[in-house]
């Protein structure tokens, strides 16, 4: 199976704990609803990408820290919907979960994400259980306090946020534990593959803001101006447009100049760049124009 197939067989495989007898039917129907069908699967392509990078040997411990990654994001995402943050009505271009299951479903079915996430890399690193303190220190730093999308989250409660810091813990966090984690199901250090998915978190949410600030709702498949509408940190509005487009480049470059010697580092690199690519937001040249 290609990277995409084996993370969402690892997601379904995983989902099996919630749909279990005695099981409340509604909120697993809620989790489902946040994880599937998935959006790009960015984070967990990452982790994917750079296991293969290092020399991939345990495909099936790849694929469950990819899972897990994947369903922290989408724990996330149901916790920045509900109406405490950003009020969101759709996600991915449908109703988001605390629209479609009601407020109390939302709550619980971001926080059982947050367990099933453990409970999938839990199940997958056990055949190589050497990893899983690697694996579980990288991944968890990523969640919780201080610097985690927990973390993250909370700087937007803050009178005065600081961008750097909200970026770094909401977004480049998880970005950072998926390149770690992808080194650590390979049996590598983790640490030298910080700054990629540091560089590459921080590229992701200065383009989504671009995104928020420029695009449409049809676009996005989610609300657009939220920033400006809440009064959050946004790189556009703190650099200006073709600050935060200059950013994003360099962020790019610094992300492709970042990656460790290992067997596929080249391959790696065109991954990137494409990627790069892809997150520039398809308005921007006619707005920068």
């Amino acid at each position: 199976m290609d990277a995409r197939s084996q993370i969402e067989a690892a997601l379904i495989d995983v989902f099996a704990l919630a749909d279990q007898p005695g099981s409340p039917p509604k909120l697993a129907a809620a989790m489902r609803h946040a994880v599937f069908p998935g959006g790009a699967r960015i984070r967990p392509r990452l982790t994917m990408a750079v296991a293969a990078a290092c020399g991939l040997d345990a495909a099936a411990v790849a694929a469950a820290a990819a899972a897990s990654i994947e369903l922290l994001h989408c724990a996330s995402l149901v916790h920045d919907d509900m109406p405490e943050f950003d009020n969101a009505a759709t996600r991915r271009g449908r109703p988001s979960v605390h629209r479609a299951f009601g407020t109390p479903l939302a709550l619980l079915a971001g926080d059982a994400l947050i367990v099933l996430a453990f409970q999938a890399l839990a199940r997958g690193a056990a055949r190589v259980p050497t990893r899983l303190a690697a694996l579980i220190t990288a991944i968890g730093g990523a969640v919780g306090v201080p610097y985690g999308i927990v973390a993250g989250q909370a700087w937007e409660c803050e009178p005065s946020p600081d961008l750097a810091a909200y970026q770094r813990a909401k977004t480049g966090a998880l970005f950072a534990a998926a390149t770690e984690a992808g080194a650590a199901a390979a049996g590598c250090a983790a640490a030298p593959w910080r700054a990629l998915g540091a560089a590459l978190g921080e590229a992701y949410q200065v383009a989504d803001d671009i995104g928020d600030a420029i695009s449409t709702e049809a676009a996005l498949g989610k609300p657009a101006g939220q920033d400006a509408a809440l009064g959050r940190p946004n790189a556009v509005h703190v650099l200006g447009l073709y600050g935060a487009v200059a950013r994003l480049e360099g962020l790019a470059a610094e992300a492709a100049a970042s990656i460790p010697d290992c067997p596929g580092a080249a391959e790696l690199r065109a991954l990137i760049r494409l990627e790069s690519q892809r997150l520039m937001p398809k308005e921007l040249p006619a707005v920068a124009a």
